[in-house]
């Protein structure tokens, strides 16, 4: 039913209200329309304020005129926030899209003002157009189950740790170097005793040298040790877990050339998305050149940190390491 907004001479076309979130760390600014062409009403409530989100939703709809049962459509852009506003915005019955804030179009050839109020009022402009039934103006990540996204937390866990432990290795060898060292540093950490190193005029090296070596050594082994822990985990996952993603890792490693790293990785981050065309999966697996309208977008903004990255679709890096692990037959 078509309804007169209180504020402003225009018509709904439907009894709807939209709003579009602009998320700080402290602050939440909210922009609200019901209709094209509508200036858009805009409230900043504190940051991940579910009781002000209620009551300023509320508000809206009073002062848009719309019936206080009437459907409520809202998106915000993928990032810090993850999916929890997501599915808190779903339970309380309101359609919502995370978009992919990289897929947003913006002016190239002018001079772009960014403000909060300006790229709220830029969302709702879009979640209307997109409702009036322009779809590929912009991506929509597909945002999984909580049991899907607990589940990539241990594999993606295990990729951060040996980041991690590549940076101590690093620092570990630059100290050295730059006392004319050159030491051999293995998974386990520095393989000659710190006592037996000698710097470039033959003397040990100097205390506060080695105290910091001995600190980042220790770093490097605590590191170490998590990584055999989190890989005992993971293996052991693969052979008995009986969730969907595990049958695919289960069933991946029967394939030449794909071990743990591979199965597991490909299991928790490819299995539940819906790809359309081969273009998306390299889109998710960050192997087609740019971006495209086209490309489902991973939630790595939303996460933070990349959903995969292209070293597991190096078949090099395939054949993963981990207790229990046997290696595939050439």
């Amino acid at each position: 039913m078509s309804q007169t907004a209180s504020r402003g001479d225009f018509i709904a076309v439907e009894d709807r209200l939209l709003v579009a979130f602009e998320l700080g760390w402290e602050k939440w600014r909210l922009a609200f329309a019901a209709a094209m062409g509508q200036k858009p009403w805009q409230v900043v409530i504190p940051a991940r304020d579910v009781l002000a989100l209620m009551e300023v939703i509320g508000k809206a709809k009073q002062r848009f005129g719309v019936a206080p049962t009437c459907r409520v459509f809202s998106c915000y852009e993928a990032g810090r926030e993850g999916f929890w506003l997501h599915r808190l915005l779903t339970k309380m019955g309101i359609v919502n899209l995370v978009v992919d804030s990289s897929s947003i179009e913006v002016d190239r050839r002018a001079r772009r003002a960014k403000t909060d109020r300006l790229d709220a009022a830029k969302l709702i402009s879009m979640l209307l157009r997109y409702w009036a039934g322009e779809k590929d103006f912009w991506s929509v990540v597909h945002v999984p189950t909580p049991e899907q996204e607990d589940g990539r937390h241990l594999q993606r866990e295990i990729r951060t740790l040996k980041k991690e432990q590549t940076r101590l290795t690093n620092r570990v060898k630059g100290l050295l170097a730059g006392q004319g060292v050159a030491v051999r540093i293995g998974r386990g950490g520095v393989r000659d005793s710190l006592d037996a190193i000698r710097i470039w005029d033959g003397s040990p090296l100097p205390p506060g040298l080695r105290r910091r070596l001995e600190i980042e050594i220790a770093r490097h082994v605590a590191v170490h040790r998590q990584i055999l822990e989190l890989e005992c985990e993971r293996d052991a996952r693969i052979r008995q877990g009986q969730d969907r993603a595990t049958e695919i890792a289960r069933r991946l490693k029967t394939l030449r050339g794909v071990a743990e790293v591979g199965a597991e990785t490909y299991a928790r981050e490819f299995s539940w998305r819906g790809f359309q065309n081969r273009r998306q999966v390299g889109s998710l697996v960050g192997l087609t050149s740019t971006h495209t309208r086209a490309a489902i977008r991973p939630e790595n903004a939303a996460s933070a940190e990349p959903a995969t990255d292209t070293s597991a679709a190096s078949p090099s890096t395939w054949p993963g390491s981990g207790c229990d692990s046997s290696p595939k037959a050439s």
